[in-house]
């Protein structure tokens, strides 16, 4: 197995469990240092990648994430102790272009494998509120803003592919193949697991598309714009609170303009997220005489998410959406 084994010495293994660094492999609960496992050692930047790995490495994979689980990905900053240890994995998971203290940390490393997601599908710009950008006005320069005031005008295109399952399971297909590759031994194991997730994947398309084939409207509203590629897959429209902090209200224009979308396209729901306040939500509802109720970007599973893996939260915004858009 190309696998490389690396020493690492009690203080190093002792910073890095301090760091109680996250980790997804079933049969193991601790959080052992990437390159002491006697297996194939994946660094992945956060959640939806840490669940590829896991999937398609299996038994052959210890996988640790650097994103917490219940931490907003994009508030991530990687530590020093954090890139000592991307120096002893044998493969670095991320997705260019979403966390860029992770995009630093692995352009800078020694890692022989680095798998970028965003190489792996073509990556599309989305504006926040698609649609009605003619009536926004000066509200379009906050078009990739998130809810903390972070750019999502992301250089390359919208990051957030994972929230369309058919291009995730592109993104898979290209991660089973660079693990056959960087870890020959078990490429049999790689490829098979990878076609069971595409064809997970591909299933759980085919209840997205049949789940919304009925709708009263095509209309949805969220408090941050992570939904643009699975509007564009199912012919929904997403409109983002953007630009707004969590601990502020929407300014009047805003709220004014998203009455007037409610009221022309039958929306009923304002939606917020798990990893972040739902004040922003809240407030716009109450203004604005909404129910609330959750999408889920799946950045991250915390004991608050509507399910323990991807695909029942995923399953779990399916049956949100379909409440909120009156599909039957």
């Amino acid at each position: 197995m190309n696998v490389r084994r690396r020493h690492i010495s009690a203080v190093a293994l002792t910073a890095a469990a301090a760091l109680g660094f996250g980790t997804l492999t079933a049969c193991s609960s601790d959080s052992a240092a990437a390159g002491d496992t006697g297996t194939f050692d994946v660094v992945a930047s956060f959640y939806p990648m840490a669940f590829l790995a896991e999937r398609i490495g299996g038994e052959h994979v210890h996988v640790t994430s650097l994103t917490q689980p219940g931490q907003e990905p994009h508030d991530l900053e990687i530590s020093a102790r954090q890139t000592a240890q991307l120096e002893e994995a044998d493969a670095a998971l991320y997705l260019k272009g979403l966390q860029p203290s992770v995009d630093e940390a692995i352009g800078q490393s020694p890692i022989a494998t680095k798998i970028d997601a965003a190489e792996l599908t073509a990556l599309e710009e989305h504006g926040t509120e698609a649609g009605h950008g003619e009536e926004h006005g000066d509200e379009d320069e906050h078009a990739h803003e998130d809810e903390h005031g972070h750019d999502h005008d992301h250089e390359g295109g919208d990051p957030h592919i994972w929230l369309d399952p058919v291009k995730y399971a592109e993104v898979a297909e290209g991660v089973g193949k660079a693990f056959q590759k960087a870890d020959p031994d078990h490429a049999a194991d790689y490829r098979k697991n990878t076609a069971t997730l595409v064809k997970d994947l591909e299933a759980l398309d085919e209840k997205f598309r049949t789940g919304l084939a009925n709708r009263t409207t095509d209309v949805f509203v969220t408090s941050h714009a992570a939904f643009g590629y699975l509007a564009e897959r199912y012919g929904l429209t997403e409109e983002a609170i953007s630009g707004l902090d969590p601990d502020t209200e929407p300014s009047g224009a805003r709220v004014k303009e998203l009455q007037k979308i409610a009221k022309d396209d039958g929306v009923t729901t304002v939606f917020y997220e798990t990893l972040v306040s739902d004040k922003t939500a809240k407030t716009l509802a109450g203004d604005t005489g909404l129910k609330t109720d959750v999408l889920d970007p799946v950045e991250g599973i915390t004991d608050h998410s509507r399910g323990e893996d991807y695909f029942q939260v995923m399953e779990a915004n399916l049956t949100a959406l379909r409440t909120a858009l009156g599909a039957r």
